[in-house]
């Protein structure tokens, strides 16, 4: 299993260089950037700069926004420069983001995606061949490519394109289009992964005619972990905080219907809109958190993670310990989530 660190959305660009080192030294595979606070696709750059292994995606980058030979060309110079160490994960954004915070028309979001992806190959097909571009969608349209914009090849062509997914259609485009789904923290519950996702991610690729096992998981949940069991504690009633503001959002109800807990998320979205918040995280029962969040200090953290994820997913996110003090602990949990793993 292959271990991928997140950051947080509001460090800021200048932090970003001695972050992704101390992820590298950590043991990770991978680190994951996201795009909300800050342009994700800059803190790319800067991570990929100053490391030699670990690879960089991001996580997922708001792409409707964007067009997306604005995309190709980005996402081609980064992996040109990190040597094919960059991976493009893509997300919708729910509509009233692309509509009213980034100004954009809103369309169909599973076609459009599925079109965004199908040009992204054709432009970079475009930029390695030196064939005429033609992409011709209903919402992306490509025809003109004059060899004086055209970057030219690069040694590591093929960039792995993820898309973030929560519900079962746009897992669907996952299977159909892409190499890969990055899984909310909303809805990477074992159980929603065996009852919604991966069956979603095998319809998709059915239409498309390809093998399911070539769309892997990269899981992100909530793990709840630390050195001692005080850590633990206190990160439990973090995560319980956050949920509670995230399932204020129905978008992200799919996994609560699973289990049967959406009128809870009505109950979180009336007191979002009230402003109620504080009244919020005491609705995110103990047995949600049992039941979306894995728990266990770092000595125990691997085996946990490996029973509920082993025959799931290929790649996991694993939290960046708070305290630096604590990375030699958190090392150790990586390297047994790796090894575990592999045998």
């Amino acid at each position: 299993m292959q271990v991928y660190a997140s950051m947080d959305q509001r460090t800021p660009l200048a932090e970003v260089e001695p972050f992704a080192k101390r992820v590298e030294a950590l043991g990770y595979d991978g680190l994951n950037v996201p795009d909300a606070v800050h342009d994700g696709l800059l803190l790319a750059q800067a991570a990929l700069r100053t490391t030699r292994t670990l690879r960089v995606a991001t996580s997922v980058l708001v792409c409707f926004p964007r067009s997306p030979m604005i995309v190709a060309l980005a996402a081609w110079d980064l992996q040109s420069f990190s040597g094919g160490r960059f991976e493009l994960g893509l997300g919708t954004q729910v509509r009233g983001n692309i509509e009213k915070r980034y100004s954009t028309p809103w369309t169909p979001p599973r076609r459009r995606m599925g079109e965004y992806v199908a040009s992204l190959r054709a432009i970079w097909r475009a930029f390695q061949e030196g064939t005429p571009l033609h992409f011709e969608g209903t919402d992306y349209r490509f025809t003109r490519l004059q060899p004086f914009f055209n970057p030219g090849p690069i040694a590591d062509p093929e960039i792995p394109v993820f898309l973030g997914a929560v519900g079962p259609k746009m897992s669907a485009v996952a299977g159909e289009a892409s190499d890969g789904l990055m899984t909310h923290p909303t809805s990477s519950s074992p159980r929603f992964l065996r009852e919604v996702t991966l069956p979603s991610i095998a319809a998709g690729a059915a239409r498309a005619g390809r093998d399911p096992a070539q769309v892997p998981l990269l899981v992100g949940p909530l793990l709840v972990t630390g050195a001692t069991d005080e850590q633990v504690a206190a990160q439990r009633e973090h995560v319980r905080e956050l949920l509670a503001f995230l399932y204020s959002t129905p978008a992200y109800w799919p996994s609560l219907e699973l289990f049967g807990w959406r009128e809870i998320g009505e109950a979180l979205h009336r007191r979002s809109r009230e402003g109620r918040w504080a009244e919020m995280r005491g609705m995110i029962a103990d047995e949600m958190l049992d039941a979306l969040a894995p728990q266990a200090p770092y000595a125990e953290i691997a085996d946990r993670v490996h029973a509920e994820y082993g025959e799931l997913a290929r790649r996991i996110n694993f939290p960046v310990p708070e305290d630096p003090r604590d990375d030699p602990a958190a090392a150790r949990a990586i390297a047994a989530l790796r090894d575990a793993g592999s045998t």
